[in-house]
């Protein structure tokens, strides 16, 4: 096997704004998606220990034999994760959900759907009938900015966010003026400005927003995540340890720089 091919995961994993890992199957390898899940709990105990994951047979092109998928539920078990439903896709997933007694969550596919669809767009703009030409109004009157009323305001955290305790800012985006403690995690819809000590998580684009950003003045994270991509911190260069970075998406790859 090419070093290409070592570098694919069988199993794609993203996080959740809710503390809920999907597990989307690439490859129907149950040893190989056990021991990756198992070197993922050892790297990232906190984040990944008994953690909640909702198994993703989606990509695959045929729906697993249900010997196959209890055996990956307790290959998955055993490395350290719960498995506690399974996305929603064919009758046959639904089928198997029945006979393995896990419920369906239909939530996660969205973002794998709008990642993977091609945009339903016509070739050529359509035709428009020429418009008479306007009269001048009597008063000239601004126009009103059409999405001036769904902006949210960003959400602002002043307190110290301490080990266990989450912050999360529902469709806009978080800026917490003090620290986020190891344990402790902060989540946004949009992005995330830190402007202390960053030693817990930090989660951007909790709804799939892969423009959001992470921005930190001193940058400790146990893990950042933008629209589920993640790096914990084993993964994150020594020299960017303690500076101020930003964080950002780039053709599905986590990007990580001081900032100037």
């Amino acid at each position: 096997m090419s070093a290409a091919m070592d570098f694919e995961p069988a199993g794609e994993l993203k996080i959740g704004q809710v503390g809920i890992a999907n597990l989307r199957i690439r490859t129907l390898d149950v040893d190989r998606l056990v021991d990756e899940m198992r070197g993922r709990v050892q790297r990232a105990p906190k984040l990944f220990g008994r953690a909640a994951v909702v198994i993703d047979f989606g990509g695959l092109t045929r729906t697993p034999d249900e010997a196959t998928a209890r055996a990956l539920i307790e290959g998955l078990r055993e490395a350290g994760a719960l498995p506690v439903a399974l996305a929603y896709g064919t009758s046959e997933i639904e089928r198997l959900s029945e006979a393995l007694g896990l419920p369906l969550l239909a939530k996660f596919r969205a973002s794998y759907e709008r990642d993977d669809a091609a945009p339903a767009q016509d070739a050529k703009p359509s035709r428009r009938e020429p418009e008479a030409p306007a009269k001048p109004a009597a008063k000239s009157t601004p126009a009103p900015v059409a999405t001036a009323a769904n902006v949210a305001p960003g959400m602002i955290q002043s307190a110290p966010v301490r080990s266990g305790q989450q912050v999360y800012a529902d469709n806009r985006d978080l800026t917490v003026l003090t620290t986020v403690g190891a344990g402790a995690e902060v989540i946004a819809d949009g992005s995330v400005h830190i402007y202390g000590p960053l030693r817990g998580r930090a989660l951007a684009g909790a709804q799939g927003n892969e423009q959001a950003r992470i921005f930190c003045r001193e940058f400790h994270a146990e893990l950042v995540a933008i629209a589920g991509h993640y790096k914990v911190m084993e993964e994150i260069p020594k020299e960017l340890r303690g500076k101020a970075v930003q964080i950002w998406l780039e053709d599905q790859q986590l990007k990580i720089a001081a900032l100037d």
